[in-house]
């Protein structure tokens, strides 16, 4: 580990302060208790996480008691680093540094993040991760998880290891003709219709020609059932259906993955039921899960998830959501936070015969057009906050769509000619549902840039879509009053005017914007009964500023 920054005496209090993170290990520095196979133990474990600093001489607590000499009087910083080196495999190359705080000693071990899975020279591998309550801990690392975690730092796709013994008796000519049928249709590649079994094979890498040899990624792609469970028995996909704490439908699959894709989008279509929204002369049906989220949804679980993990796919439908979970976290280099921008997948020899297939409109703009399709329907975005290192978990709402939203989106869309790329839909949702806001706020919750997220703006702005007020640091967003006359208008007084204001302002501010105002609404608008807004709008046709128009049902305010 050749560049590191040391740590001051203040930086190791504070890190004592905050307790142990994912990267940050604490140990107690008793000679008699710390033996070497500990230190190397911790090391390896951060070193199949993140990395990171495990601190000798702390206790569980971060009451910092110090180290104990390893050296017979003294505790040498490099001596200790070459018995990490040379007790693990691949050989770990630490930096150790001592530090002084509260009149004691400290060893600092600087721990860089393996680039394959790391384990002590006595066999023992295990790894860093989180539990459900957010404590990190240090858990046995499984054989499989070894495996998919040394083939992602080889850059072996799982897809293209042989699969020994198998012979094209294990492949089924139906998965050959589905394949074929969904290239000749819809956004599949045509010209693969016409190739033959071999061809096919070769053209998406899962044969090699000249050994003959069949690999894993065409046991997936049209593989027998018997094949599967065979050479990929991890190839599962469980379909449920539940209506309050009730499972009404349980269906397993242990098929090839274009056939499960088909066979679940299936189950779904026939309970995606629609809302309906008339739009001028036009009616609308909403569906309950946009057909093109269904497929990248179900796409991205059976293409991105890591078949060297035990476990199936699980897809649960509910009156609420759509819940897919697949095994396997995030694919090395994917975030929350580069989840929209970035695109690795696990296997790209499964992600291309996907998208050659026509089972997903763009090679790695899954994931984006999922959000604008949802928001675009007036429903919130995929929700993935249940995901951790060992599963990827997305949810989709169910539930009724936002309709004035949804109307808004169109009218303007319509009205405009233009369509309303995924950022600005996700700031209009967001504000939506916050109210007004201010660029941090917004930024921290979409995972935005700042500067990202006020160009976003600013455009909004100039299309008259939303309104900005105040400057610099005091400067708050809101939904502009386009959005409201198409829904609660007198939300949008309120949002407009969040500092408190009298009474008469606040009515004359909805006349000015909407042309007039009744009784009922000015005592909506302003949380008072009937007769105090009768008095509050007398009070202002007295002063020359409203006027009454109309008789009883009829009546209403004015500018005079």
């Amino acid at each position: 580990m050749h560049n590191y920054e040391a740590v001051t005496p203040d930086q190791l209090l504070d890190l004592c302060a905050h307790g142990e993170t994912l990267t940050v290990e604490f140990k107690r520095g008793g000679y008699d208790r710390l033996k070497d196979s500990l230190i190397v133990e911790a090391v390896v474990c951060l070193a199949n996480g993140e990395g990171g600093l495990l601190l000798l001489g702390i206790e569980d607590d971060g009451r910092i008691t110090g180290l104990e000499p390893r050296h017979r009087d003294v505790t040498d910083p490099d001596r200790l680093a070459a018995m990490i080196l040379n007790k693990t495999e691949p050989n770990i190359a630490s930096v150790v540094e001592l530090v002084e705080a509260g009149g004691v000693e400290v060893a600092v071990v600087h721990v860089p993040k393996a680039s394959s899975p790391a384990g002590t020279t006595e066999g023992r591998f295990i790894r860093r991760t989180l539990r459900a309550d957010g404590r990190p801990e240090c858990v046995p690392y499984r054989a499989h998880e070894i495996v998919s975690a040394g083939l992602s730092a080889l850059g072996t796709d799982y897809a293209s290891v042989p699969a020994r013994g198998a012979d094209l008796h294990d492949l089924d000519p139906a998965e050959f003709d589905r394949f074929r049928r969904m290239t000749s249709g819809g956004k599949g590649e045509r010209a693969l219709a016409v190739l033959s079994d071999q061809e096919i094979m070769r053209a998406l890498r899962v044969h090699d020609p000249m050994s003959g040899e069949l690999t894993l990624g065409a046991v997936l792609l049209f593989g027998t059932d018997r094949a599967i469970r065979r050479f990929v028995p991890t190839a599962e996909t469980l379909f449920q259906e539940q209506r309050g704490d009730e499972i009404v439908t349980n269906e397993q699959l242990q098929a090839p993955l274009f056939k499960t894709a088909e066979q679940i989008e299936a189950l779904l279509r026939v309970r995606n039921t629609e809302q309906e929204l008339i739009v001028g002369m036009h009616r609308i049906g909403i569906p309950r899960i946009p057909p093109a989220v269904v497929r990248e949804v179900l796409a991205n679980a059976l293409v991105h998830r890591d078949y060297t993990e035990l476990g199936c796919v699980r897809v649960r439908l509910t009156d609420t959501y759509l819940r897919v979970s697949s095994p396997g976290g995030f694919p090395p280099g994917i975030t929350f936070d580069n989840l929209l921008e970035d695109t690795r997948p696990r296997s790209p020899i499964i992600a291309e015969a996907f998208k050659r297939a026509g089972m997903v409109d763009r090679y790695g703009r899954g994931i984006p057009q999922m959000y604008g399709q949802l928001l675009r329907w007036g429903r919130a975005g995929p929700d993935y906050s249940l995901t951790n290192d060992t599963s990827v978990v997305v949810e989709i709402p169910t539930s009724d769509a936002d309709l004035e939203m949804v109307r808004f989106v169109i009218d303007f869309e319509d009205s405009a000619s233009v369509r309303l790329p995924l950022d600005q839909l996700r700031l209009l949702h967001q504000l939506k549902d916050v109210g007004d806001s201010d660029v941090s706020g917004l930024s921290s919750s979409l995972r935005m840039t700042e500067q990202h997220t006020r160009t976003s703006l600013a455009r909004l702005t100039e299309m008259g879509l939303v309104e900005q007020r105040g400057q610099g640091r005091g400067r708050r967003v809101h939904l502009a009053a386009a959005f409201y006359r198409s829904a609660q208008a007198s939300e949008y007084v309120r949002m407009r005017d969040t500092d408190p204001l009298q009474q008469e302002q606040m009515m004359l501010a909805y006349v000015d914007q909407f042309g007039r105002i009744t009784r009922s609404k000015a005592a909506e608008l302003c949380r008072l009964s009937p007769q105090q807004a009768r008095n509050v709008l007398k009070r202002l046709v007295d002063q020359g500023q409203l006027s009454l128009e109309g008789m009883r049902r009829g009546a209403h305010y004015v500018k005079r």
